[in-house]
């Protein structure tokens, strides 16, 4: 697409200014930062840029309302690309890779979501998403590397109490209700509308019919039956059943005609935008607050997303802090570390890591690009 060819540029452009002072269009791969020996570049952070701003949507028409973009986007890009290179790194040490087997089932599986049967479909996907093959390799296996990180050194260190799921159960009371609910069976006899608007007699008679009706069930014919005889609601095959009907979903006048009925009585015939009606209570229940034990999981799955958040902080913070990052670019360096101040993960029991935590000996590595 043209905007996006034009976005393009444009952050190429914005790039070299954001490099400095000294231009160096001339340099074809220019390091911004290099995270314990691996660099980022900026031809890798322009592309993740120009991601970023496809997948937000971003229509922009002037290079004004681009660079306001850009300046939104930055701080939280540059600070998941870094973490997400530390976290890669620390996949690495632990041994983790995507085999040729697991890649290759991903593979087939993206196929088949996508119904790309042939390998010409397939290549042409991936071209019109400005991939290659091994570029969706590198992709598949950063994803695959931080999720593994963040169950081993993460999650597998998680646990929940007792007391914690009866605290979150009592203070996320809302979320575990399940509202109130009504069951009817309903009588609808339909009002003739034409033209021009609705025939007195018409309607009358439509009156008249739905009162025979009632007559018949309070002389004891089963609604249903009289439902399935003189309805005119799709309703009538299943004998005028509706529901059951979350309370708070229906209309506040239809819940006050309901409200004095107990379970089998039946209203007076009533008339409604489609003609003229009656309705049986057929059940009603109130709202109910689960106990704790009958939403164990859902309690499990909500506290664990908590922690992950929380603890995946805290691992990312100590991650940072024993690094080795040394930045070719300052205004990106500025904008990185005021970022990353507002990161500050909540207080815990583990200290802090402290300069001694870092790898003082670790020996100068070459410049490694990232993907």
């Amino acid at each position: 697409m043209r905007v996006f060819a034009r976005l393009a540029v444009f952050v190429a452009v914005l790039a070299v200014t954001v490099g400095g002072s000294h231009p160096s269009a001339e340099i074809i791969e220019q390091v911004l930062v290099k995270v314990n020996g691996d660099i980022i570049t900026k031809t890798n952070f322009e592309r993740r840029q120009v991601q970023v701003l496809r997948a937000k949507g971003i229509q922009a028409t002037d290079d004004a309302t681009l660079k306001k973009a850009i300046d939104e986007i930055t701080p939280d890009l540059i600070v998941d690309t870094i973490d997400e290179l530390l976290m890669t790194q620390r996949g690495r040490e632990l041994g983790q890779k995507l085999s040729d087997e697991e890649f290759d089932k991903v593979v087939s599986n993206i196929r088949k979501e996508n119904k790309l049967e042939s390998d010409e479909a397939f290549q042409a996907a991936l071209k019109q998403e400005g991939m290659t093959l091994a570029d969706l390799r590198k992709s598949l296996e950063r994803q695959m590397l931080i999720s593994r990180v963040t169950q081993r050194e993460v999650m597998d260190k998680v646990s929940i109490t007792e007391e914690e799921a009866r605290a979150y159960h009592a203070e996320h009371a809302q979320q575990f209700t399940t509202p109130g609910t009504i069951t009817i069976r309903e009588i609808l006899v339909k009002v003739p509308v034409t033209n021009q608007g609705v025939n007195v007699a018409a309607d009358e008679a439509a009156k008249q019919k739905a009162e025979e009706a009632r007559k018949r069930v309070i002389a004891g014919d089963p609604f249903e039956q009289v439902a399935a005889e003189m309805s005119e609601s799709p309703s009538k095959a299943n004998g005028g059943l509706v529901g059951p009907l979350n309370v708070q979903e229906l209309n506040p006048a239809f819940l006050k005609l309901l409200d004095p009925l107990k379970v089998g009585e039946v209203t007076e015939v009533v008339r409604s935008q489609n003609g003229y009606q009656l309705v049986k209570l057929e059940a009603r229940s109130k709202e109910e607050l689960l106990p704790a034990e009958k939403v164990r999981d859902k309690i499990a799955d909500a506290l664990y997303e908590q922690k992950r958040v929380v603890e995946t902080k805290k691992y990312l913070a100590k991650l940072r802090a024993q690094a080795i990052i040394q930045w070719r670019n300052e205004e990106l360096k500025k904008i990185w570390e005021a970022k990353v101040a507002t990161l500050a993960p909540p207080p815990s029991d583990t200290p802090p890591a402290t300069p001694t935590d870092k790898p003082a000996a670790k020996p100068a590595a070459p410049d490694k690009p990232t993907n």
